[in-house]
């Protein structure tokens, strides 16, 4: 991985599952979703994903200050491959219309796909050129790739099919002067009451025809009129349909790429990896891709794949998800027929089950496939690393440090403390090398006095292993696991955060528990593992996923005993600006301290909060509420 990689622009730390998405990208023609705490926040397509999501996390990218805030919030990305530039294009305001992402609408603005749109409800229809789709009962023609586009469209509509352009409310009672397009033959002056509503309404479904595309009739009587044209050597009218004829054709290509038919379809492909088999839904509903999602069945892998898309479609749909018209498979199912009809009454109509062999169905099939081999490339790189980290690190380890058995169970430990004052210690989990957070500890030290890391460290694993040794004996007595308890799961190594003397007071510890648990510290100068009874200390290379293991552990025990250590500084402050309020004892002192946990939240209450608190009486509060502004002044 480089660099830039490591170090992205914002300055903050990129998680290992962003960084092995974006080390797996494919140079695959598709469209990526970014994403922040599950929320969809910006859709964009590329020619070559690797390339195109790889330059948002670049260090050295010249970003603009409206994408850096969004790479900021980015925490995910999904893609989606499709076949060419056109179809990613195609995705990508279809996702856009779909989830409405909030830096697609701030960064693209330029780029709100159009639609023609033709509300039938009216008496007499027009085509107009709109920014956005909405649920409203009218039809709408596209997306386009640009108003230019929609406007090429709408001439060659009016001026073959004329139609009214205005916006007036018609009414029949009180006909209106017509206006200058009827003087140039471009609207049959409805206003006036010069065309009745059938006929209107017969020449605008002429128009969705051709806007549905139905090309053919527009394209004959264009190039009929363009030789007329020419015939009358009007050359400049002549170039004027020539030039209607490209628009139509086009808009022909544009529209292709969308699907004209307005199909409603599932493709759904199979993949058996490892033991488990992948299936892949792509959605596409009015001739538009919107979507796709991924599903695992587990252990799958050895049935034949069209009983895996049996399984998978009479568990999919149901009353809640009801099938398209059209379903396209990757294999065929063995009874057909019957998941045929019987997804046919789900849906209401007919619902077709297709293995397409040839054409642009296949190609839809052989697009499912290929996201799902992309994924399985990554799964199998994701799983390399994974073992690599955990598996394959414990086994180093036990190498390293010659231990009888894989070290499973890794309990790592640290003491925090302020000058000897609110001493803390932490106990951290590993299970086979992944954080186990249930299993976390802390511990306050009760029997040392000022800041004493050995003795600390001596009471904290005596604790420790004493309460494991009571609870394992019980757990043991009434025939139950040992890995059960909270502390009867004994580790399988201990690491102390720090050198030979912590070391030697935890190893104390522990033989006087009766044990003998391997141990082993980690002493941050050089990153050395410190070993009981051996002077010399073992150094592991930088990039060995043994230290890395052994550095998490001990980080995460640095990193959770300063958590609490901290939590226990603010609760003893808070606590020591309480004492001597008139009317705070003991009792109030405790409730006030559970309530607001922080000295800041307290002196940010008024005293209706102060109030809120149980057992605190409105003079009470008035005098804390004083106090701690007197106080805040002070400070």
């Amino acid at each position: 991985m480089t660099e830039s990689y490591r170090k992205p622009f914002n300055g903050a730390r990129m998680s290992p599952e962003l960084q092995f998405k974006i080390e797996n990208l494919p140079d695959s023609p598709g469209c990526y979703l970014m994403k922040s705490e599950g929320e969809i926040i910006y859709v964009g397509k590329a020619k070559n994903l690797k390339n195109r999501v790889s330059q948002y996390f670049h260090w050295s990218a010249q970003h603009t200050p409206k994408v850096r805030a969004m790479v900021e919030k980015i925490d995910d990305f999904d893609i989606i491959l499709v076949d060419g530039e056109l179809e990613a294009f195609t995705l990508e305001c279809n996702l856009i219309k779909l989830h409405m992402p909030h830096y697609n609408i701030l960064l693209k603005d330029d780029k709100a796909y159009p639609y023609i749109r033709v509300d039938l409800r009216e008496n007499f229809p027009r085509a107009e050129l709109v920014r956005r789709q909405e649920k409203d009962g009218a039809k709408y023609f596209g997306p386009y790739q640009g108003a230019t586009v929609v406007r090429e469209v709408l001439d060659v509509v009016r001026m073959v099919f004329p139609i009214r352009v205005c916006s007036k409310k018609l009414n029949p009672a009180k006909p209106l002067r017509p206006c200058v397009h009827h003087q140039v033959g471009q609207c049959p002056a409805p206003c006036a009451g010069l065309i009745s509503e059938e006929d209107y309404r017969a020449t605008i479904m002429k128009v969705i025809d051709f806007l549905n595309g139905k090309y053919a009739p527009v394209l004959s009587e264009l190039k009929e009129r363009m030789m007329e044209a020419s015939a009358e050597m009007n050359y400049e009218r002549a170039a004027l349909y020539r030039d209607r004829i490209r628009a139509v054709e086009a808009v022909m290509q544009k529209q292709k790429a969308i699907s004209t038919q307005q199909a409603d379809q599932d493709i759904i492909a199979v993949l058996p990896h490892d033991a488990d088999a992948m299936v892949q839904l792509i959605f596409v509903r009015s001739g538009r891709m919107i979507g796709s999602e991924r599903f695992t069945l587990e252990g799958a892998a050895d049935e034949p794949q069209g009983e895996i898309l049996t399984q998978f479609m009479l568990q999919y749909y149901g009353p809640e998800i009801t099938p398209p018209r059209e379903i396209l498979l990757s294999a065929t199912p063995p009874e057909h027929d019957v998941i045929e009809q019987l997804l046919s009454e789900q849906h209401g109509a007919r619902t077709y089950i297709l293995t397409p062999r040839r054409g642009e169905k296949l190609k839809l099939v052989n697009m499912a496939l290929k996201n799902l081999k992309d994924e399985a490339k990554k799964l199998d790189r994701r799983n390399a690393n994974s073992r690599a980290r955990t598996i394959g690190a414990l086994e180093e380890l036990q190498a390293v440090l010659n231990l009888p058995t894989l070290p499973r169970r890794i309990e790592g430990y640290d003491i925090s403390n302020t000058q000897g004052a609110q001493s803390v210690a932490s106990e951290v989990v590993m299970v086979d090398g992944v954080s186990a957070n249930r299993e976390y500890r802390h511990y306050r030290i009760k029997t040392v006095e000022g800041a004493n890391d050995f003795a600390s460290m001596y009471e904290v694993i005596t604790r420790r292993l004493s309460h494991g040794l009571d609870e394992l004996e019980e757990r043991r007595a009434a025939g139950l696991d040992p890995q059960g308890g909270k502390f009867s799961w004994l580790p399988d190594l201990i690491l102390v955060d720090g050198g030979r003397g912590q070391l030697a007071a935890a190893r104390e510890a522990m033989e006087g528990q009766g044990l003998n648990i391997p141990m082993i510290g980690l002493a941050k100068r050089i990153e050395e593992i410190v070993l009981p009874d051996q002077e010399e200390s073992v150094l592991l290379d930088r990039h060995s996923p043994a230290l890395h293991l052994i550095q998490r552990v001990r980080d995460e025990s640095h990193r959770f005993a300063i958590i609490h250590h901290r939590t226990l500084r603010g609760r003893a402050s808070i606590a020591s600006r309480l004492d001597g309020i008139p009317g705070v004892g003991e009792k109030r002192r405790k409730a006030i301290l559970k309530h607001f946990k922080t000295v800041e939240a307290l002196r940010a209450a008024d005293v209706e909060d102060i109030k809120a608190v149980p057992g605190v009486p409105e003079k009470v509060a008035e005098a804390v509420y004083r106090f701690m502004r007197e106080d805040g002044k002070q400070d």
